[in-house]
């Protein structure tokens, strides 16, 4: 019994941490939204996510196909993961590098003028591309920690259920709080140049920056206290 619950319960919170990602970067898009819009994005975001998951899942030894080299560059061997690891990445850093600027450099008027040019559509196709990355990720992962198929399905279903749960709470907290959504925004560049590196084999161990973001996590809210302390 001992050999399905332990790797069941560790994929589970595999899946959880890679979607906090999903569920910040989800939260800093809906913003841009009006009211019942920005719940909209956030659960098709969601579901959406755990759709990817499960068709991949069906598609599993193609997907395992994607880690194969595919050629090699300055001794650098690029495989379908890798590329796709890279894109997303780049795409990471730019989104994030974008948002930071539009809400440090530009002032009010032109930010709210940038904001309603978004639509829902083009948020959802940004949320789509991310929710494929992080899937495809999380998938070969998962296939390296265990073999059954069953265990995988569940701890997408389970972690999915986890997300609804807790993306409101985060999703409320982040617009309520300016300060942490710059943070928020650069926990995501971090994890574009995270993954950047691992599709360029350059890994840096995610206990490293999952520690760091929690770290900085925690600074905010002494400094949010000590504000409000002297206010």
């Amino acid at each position: 019994m001992l050999d399905i619950i332990i790797p069941l319960l560790s994929l589970i919170a595999l899946e959880v941490i890679l979607g906090i990602d999903n569920i910040i970067f989800i939260s800093i898009l809906a913003d841009k939204l009006e009211g019942p819009q920005r719940n909209k994005l956030r659960l098709w975001g969601i579901f959406l996510a755990m759709i990817l998951r499960l068709v991949l899942l069906a598609f599993i030894s193609w997907i395992l196909k994607l880690d194969h080299t595919l050629f090699t560059l300055y001794d650098i061997e690029f495989s379908g993961k890798g590329i796709i690891l890279i894109l997303g990445g780049l795409f990471l850093i730019y989104k994030s590098t974008k948002e930071i600027y539009h809400k440090t450099e530009m002032n009010n008027e032109d930010s709210v003028k940038t904001s309603k040019k978004s639509t829902f559509r083009q948020l959802l196709s940004e949320v789509i591309i991310l929710d494929l990355v992080f899937s495809i990720d999380s998938i070969i992962t998962a296939v390296g920690m265990v073999q059954q198929l069953w265990i995988m399905y569940t701890a997408v279903i389970v972690t999915v259920l986890v997300m609804l749960v807790a993306s409101k709470p985060i999703s409320e907290f982040i617009q309520k709080h300016p300060s942490f959504k710059i943070l928020a925004l650069c926990f995501l560049m971090m994890i574009g140049v995270a993954l950047l590196a691992e599709g360029l084999h350059f890994e840096i161990p995610k206990g490293y920056i999952y520690f760091s973001m929690g770290f900085a996590f925690l600074v905010d809210i002494i400094q949010m206290k000590a504000v409000k302390k002297n206010a």
